[in-house]
């Protein structure tokens, strides 16, 4: 998304009535690992992702069909590149959600607030300050103590998912910086575009499969499908939408900060809503990823 330069300094009650709906966005995106490993197994995945993306596709491509007319060829090839990337981002997200716990998922994910800085410094041939660098380290022995919350023992294969996913997340906002034909695109659009070509893929796999999408649709029952509703509508329709709106009242940076809590909100669901627990060393490994991840934002700031 753009920066959007914001005049002036907001009152104190406009700053907290526009903060309020951003953070409500990073508590849904916590709670999401939790929902997608309630309603989600290794053998519905694609299933899942297929109903979840299809539910809300066609709300966005109503919601801006004029600014899709709009799009160029270019943009389109553009858009439909980080779509595909965008669908291996959840395909790795929801296959490593499975197979670890909602609050390894969640702290794990954000070091990717690690790894874009660390990449655009690789692309740019420029140096990381030593603060980045410390932030950096402090961060991955964070993961290393998370995931060895039982003892030193091999990290969960949801565990080295999630490590991916957030190394994807990484190559799409490179990606999306890169590629000059989306740049000037309309957020709106480039979202459904994305959002459609990740369908197309999942859809797709999903042909010959043993869970198809409407055959897992059909064995749901009401907790699964309050569960499929919320990933749909809260976590991804609410939250691009806020996003949207949030982004011309406030900074981009204020934005950005705000949702990067989301780590916090998912161990928060995980501990209390899942029963998860972390253990001391685990505990440890989760507040050294937070520390270190908002020590790398400052000091990218």
């Amino acid at each position: 998304m753009s920066s959007i330069a914001v005049p002036g300094a907001l009152a104190p009650r406009r700053t907290w009535l526009t903060d309020l709906p951003v953070l409500l966005v990073a508590v849904v995106w916590g709670a999401s690992y939790l929902a997608a490993k309630d309603i989600t197994t290794a053998r519905t995945v694609i299933a899942v992702l297929v109903l979840r993306f299809a539910i809300v596709l066609p709300v966005l491509a109503v919601a801006g069909r004029r600014a899709l007319r709009a799009l160029s060829a270019a943009q389109w090839r553009g858009a439909g590149v980080l779509g595909l990337i965008l669908s291996g981002i959840f395909l790795l997200e929801t296959y490593g959600v499975v197979n670890t716990s909602a609050t390894n998922a969640g702290l794990i994910i954000s070091l990717t607030m690690i790894f874009t800085p660390l990449a655009e410094a690789a692309v740019t041939r420029t140096r990381p300050s030593r603060a980045f660098l410390g932030a950096a380290a402090l961060s991955v022995l964070g993961v290393v103590l998370l995931t060895q919350g039982g003892g030193f023992t091999r990290p969960t294969l949801g565990d080295l998912l999630m490590l991916l996913a957030a190394l994807a997340r990484t190559v799409h906002v490179l990606a999306m910086s890169r590629i000059k034909a989306v740049r000037g695109a309309d957020a709106l659009s480039l979202t459904t575009v994305q959002l459609g070509a990740a369908v197309a893929v999942f859809a797709l796999l999903s042909t010959g499969a043993d869970a198809t999408p409407w055959g897992t649709a059909a064995d749901f029952g009401s907790r699964e499908w309050a569960g499929l509703l919320f990933l749909s509508a809260f976590c991804t329709l609410f939250a691009f939408f806020v996003q949207m709106w949030a982004v011309r009242r406030t900074s981009p940076s204020r934005v950005s900060l705000l949702l990067g809590t989301e780590p916090l909100w998912a161990a928060l669901a995980g501990i209390a809503l899942g029963g998860e627990r972390l253990g001391a060393l685990g505990l440890t490994g989760g507040a050294l990823v937070l520390v270190g991840t908002a020590w790398g934002r400052r000091a990218t700031s």
